[in-house]
């Protein structure tokens, strides 16, 4: 490896998890394993699962990790080691173009905005050349651009094999390449979405493998409750109704009362979500049933889906795609049916969670342990790694091995954690500020701005702000642009530190953005508390509002609390905190990221010196220098 990587060391931890990630695939069996940051999990898992051979799944959080393993990381231990091996990338299937729907989105040429239609050419001309379909490659063309919605397919517009392009399919292309290649890459979302649905795809694939692998693995509690759950949404009939009238120009422009009825389905669908006022929330099904819009509204949108039945049950036989169109209507009918009217299970939550422009009904199972267990007690005997930076309350792995399923198992799992080879008591320190008012205080906001303020300006800017909701991520970015425009006036000539607020842009360019400027204050919440990566001096300070439990008007949080306390079960010692301990090491672990990096860490919340329960925090925190006073961390900011 040191021969064939730039700047490879040889590290003890990344040598023992091989070597126990070896032992786990040849004996074919479970391994959890915490790998603290620096570790080099990646090529601790690759090398082991490369030389054993046979068919290898390797799943990881989000796409982005999914294609830095696979272009980056699979390639250099492959070279490396000199083998043989075959490698394929396959992605859910809103990642590739869809030859069918662009063409007949493009033909019909209504789009929102003249940017969508000039994407959607952009889109076609990509589709000419690209061997693979996949969008990440289309540089021309945002990720995040609404023409991709009508240049892909779903899971319940795509035709199958009577689709007239099915021999230009790039999703069927990926997967045949899965279904030949040693070693497949796939993301948490696909493993479940696949297996749980038994779509195409993971299903074909596991039956043959030997080992799967789940990289960020701290993250598949949270992604198993959604795929084992039941969700209809109302953009699900918007898609429908766009689709059906697309349809209908092509194979049915005669029947006008058909567009007029998709028509009616896209009002039905908006009016409902108009039922919740305009902020976006989250609901349980008992308290959006006392909305007074609630009820009527989706009855009007369930009655609008069965008028669509009616009339696509008449048109349904002239095209495929009309076909398709009446079997998503009866489905979307169904699955509104069947939230409505459940079957009174007791380990599942009904909940609504309302989006800016959506609504959408779910039911989420409050326990996915066993869900999880049957997919590992059926099929052949084969290895099972489970590795994250992120998995143990303190040393403690049982927590996690109880959320997923693991306990019980013949022969139980093996387990270890290896800590980080970073100097953590020579590169950072922990600044736990004095005189913090309890963290309900309607002014901890302010207080939260005035801790940090000295800090942010002894190390110029180079800071996170992570915030644990919304609410207060606004508030501080708020104050502290105040406080940071007044600097600027009081030292004169001298420019204002740059501030920079998670809403402003995609993650990926607010990423770009700080990297670049150098000196700037990012002030985020929950989805940069994990996946950010900022190496170098760009990044020094990290400051935490709170600590990061769950808020208790979630209404599946407040729903497993009171699941667990049925069964006799400490909610908060077997829930609420290892799920904040671990958010918290997720949020730690972006301020040292190599060996070279520097910085401070300062934790608010009062609660973790206060409480006999914040011992269990920062004890799981990387064994940082600790200090109360603000002159010191003030000094050790100073000096970097």
């Amino acid at each position: 490896m040191a021969a064939a990587v730039a700047g490879f060391r040889a590290r003890s931890q990344q040598l023992e998890m091989a070597e126990a990630i070896q032992d786990a695939i040849t004996s074919h069996r479970v391994l959890v394993a915490e790998a603290g940051t620096g570790t080099g999990k990646t090529f601790a898992y690759l090398a082991p699962a490369l030389l054993y051979g046979g068919k290898v799944i390797i799943s990881t959080g989000t796409r982005t990790l999914q294609d830095q393993l696979f272009t980056r990381d699979l390639p250099t231990v492959r070279d490396a080691l000199k083998l043989p091996v075959t490698t394929a990338l396959l992605k859910g299937r809103a990642n590739y173009v869809c030859p069918y729907h662009l063409e007949r989105n493009r033909r019909d040429g209504r789009f929102l905005t003249a940017q969508d239609a000039a994407d959607v050419r952009a889109i076609a001309r990509f589709a000419q050349i690209t061997h693979s379909g996949d969008k990440s490659e289309c540089a021309d063309v945002r990720e995040d651009s609404g023409a991709w919605i009508a240049a892909t397919s779903t899971r319940d517009n795509c035709l199958g094999q009577d689709c007239p392009d099915i021999k230009k399919c790039f999703v069927l292309q990926a997967r045949r390449a899965a279904m030949e290649a040693d070693v497949v890459v796939v993301n948490h979302h696909l493993f479940f979405a696949d297996v749980m649905l038994k779509d195409e795809g993971m299903g074909e694939l596991l039956p043959s493998c030997n080992t799967v692998i789940f990289d960020e693995a701290h993250q598949l509690p949270e992604t198993a409750s959604l795929f084992f759950g039941e969700n209809v949404s109302t953009t699900q009939a918007l898609e429908l109704a766009r689709d059906t009238r697309s349809e209908t120009i092509a194979a049915a422009r005669d029947c006008v009362v058909l567009i007029d009825e998709t028509r009616a389905l896209e009002k039905a669908a908006k009016d409902f979500r108009l039922a919740f006022g305009l902020e976006p929330v989250k609901l349980s099904a008992a308290q959006a049933a006392q909305r007074e819009e609630f009820a009527p509204q989706l009855t009007a949108f369930a009655g609008a889906l069965k008028r669509l039945d009616a009339l696509l049950e008449v048109q349904a036989e002239r095209s495929e795609g009309l076909a398709n169109c009446l079997r998503r209507t009866r489905e979307l009918a169904a699955q509104l049916e069947h939230w409505r009217n459940p079957n009174d299970a007791e380990d599942t939550v009904r909940w609504v969670e309302v989006f800016t422009y959506a609504v959408s009904l779910n039911a989420t199972p409050l326990d996915v342990a066993s869900l999880f267990r049957r997919q590992l007690d059926g099929g052949p005997s084969r290895a099972w790694i489970f590795t994250s930076a992120t998995l143990a309350i303190g040393t403690d792995l049982g927590h996690y091995c109880r959320e997923i399923g693991l306990t019980g198992l013949e022969p139980p799992p093996l387990s270890n954690v290896w800590g980080s080879p970073f100097d953590y008591g020579e590169q950072a320190l922990l600044y736990a500020p004095t005189g913090m008012p309890n963290p309900n205080s309607p002014l901890y906001a302010e207080a939260v701005t005035q801790a940090a303020l000295p800090l942010i300006r002894a190390a110029r800017g180079r800071a996170f702000v992570l915030c644990t909701s919304l609410k207060a991520m606004r508030r501080i970015h708020e104050l502290l642009a105040e406080e940071l425009r007044q600097d600027g006036n009081r030292n004169e000539g001298e420019e204002p530190l740059p501030l920079l607020l998670q809403s402003e842009g995609s993650r990926t360019e607010l990423l770009e953005r700080f990297r670049r400027l150098g000196n700037a204050v990012l002030v985020a919440s929950q989805s940069f508390w994990e996946g950010v990566d900022v190496p170098g001096d760009a990044l020094s300070l990290i400051i935490i509002d709170k600590l990061p439990f769950a808020p208790p008007d979630d209404p599946v949080f407040a729903a497993r609390v009171e699941h667990m306390e049925k069964q006799g079960i400490n909610p908060f010692v077997h829930h609420q905190l290892p799920r904040a301990v671990i958010s918290m090491k997720q949020g730690a672990g972006r301020l040292i990221r190599s060996e070279r990096d520097r910085g401070l860490l300062c934790v608010c919340d009062p609660r973790m010196i206060g409480k006999s329960y914040g011992k269990a925090v920062w004890r799981s925190l990387p064994p940082m220098r600790r200090t109360r006073e603000e002159s010191v961390a003030v000094a050790f900011l100073k000096a970097l």
